[in-house]
């Protein structure tokens, strides 16, 4: 019930001024978030690899209606880019895009045009794209954009949100060779009729697309910080013949850091979704949501603890 509630306020404006107006929020928000510029998330993004970690990184936006805005969001993603091209981080540095904050609420081709940008800044460094999935309306349109990106940029990925009921398909559709699939649970507030709403019935939807996922022959991003998810992704691997390197873990900036470096300490490859930018609320509300300890955590802050 209290997930779903701060799902509804993520997106509400009334909501949006009280949190960001409240002085302590910003002490929360640091925690998941690496600083508002880019400067800022390179520090964060350095502080990481050191560590034997890979990175993601989104510039923090999304359903903007005003194609200046979305132009404006693009070229915050190639100057990212380029910030973080004199570190020669490669395939350890990738991003990941919301279509949503580069048009695609205007248009599919501004968003297709605007994301082929980014692609191409990624290439120079010797890295990658993945698109982040949104709310269900866009799945389509995601799913389109991503099959054009792909004949230019094969190595685009895009996330996949077990909780659809669609989800399965567009896995077994995703499952091919070349393909990178990050697979998430889901952190929108759907409705029934097309997404599973309770904990473990959104479970049981994502070991089965992570099954498909792992039969296949693309290559898996395993986004959890569920034990039990990682300990079924080490069956799947074993049964399926995949070797550490064949897939990856992906773990949210300032969420369980000790479960990121024991398994990044064990050879596999964990990628740390780092997000950055002044516009933190509805990424911030969607990992209230997700997690009840990060609730405590926010009310011990505004305590004072």
């Amino acid at each position: 019930m209290l997930g779903q509630l701060l799902l509804a306020t993520s997106r509400s404006k009334l909501v949006r001024r009280s949190v960001s107006g409240f002085p302590l929020t910003r002490k929360v928000v640091n925690r998941f978030v690496a600083g508002e510029s880019a400067a800022e998330a390179r520090a964060a993004i350095e502080r990481l690899v050191d560590g034997g970690l890979t990175v993601t990184v989104d510039h923090l936006g999304e359903e903007t209606h005003d194609a200046s805005a979305a132009a404006a969001t693009a070229r915050a993603y190639v100057t990212l880019l380029e910030t973080l091209r004199p570190l020669d981080l490669g395939g350890r540095g990738e991003v990941s895009v919301k279509l949503s904050a580069v048009g695609q609420e205007l248009s599919d081709d501004m968003a297709l045009e605007h994301a082929r940008e980014i692609c191409a800044a990624a290439a120079a460094n010797g890295s990658h794209v993945t698109l982040d999935m949104e709310d269900h309306t866009t799945v389509d349109s995601t799913l389109g954009i991503l099959r054009k990106l792909r004949e230019e940029y094969p190595s685009t990925g895009v996330a996949i949100q077990a909780y659809l009921h669609r989800s399965e398909d567009d896995c077994r559709e995703l499952a091919h060779e070349g393909s990178r699939v990050r697979l998430v649970k889901g952190a929108y507030n759907e409705p029934a009729s097309v997404a599973h709403q309770g904990k473990a019935d959104v479970d049981k939807a994502y070991v089965r697309c992570l099954r498909i996922l792992m039969a296949g022959k693309g290559y898996p991003m395993v986004a959890t910080h569920d034990d039990r998810l990682i300990s079924i992704t080490e069956l799947l691997a074993d049964r399926f013949g995949r070797a550490i390197g064949d897939y990856e873990y992906q773990m949210l900036y300032g969420i369980r850091t000790d479960r990121q470096e024991a398994l990044a300490g064990a050879g596999h490859t964990v990628r740390v979704y780092v997000p950055y930018g002044d516009d933190w609320y509805g990424y911030f509300m969607r990992r209230l949501a997700e997690r009840p300890a990060n609730v405590a955590f926010f009310l011990r802050a505004l305590g004072g603890k």
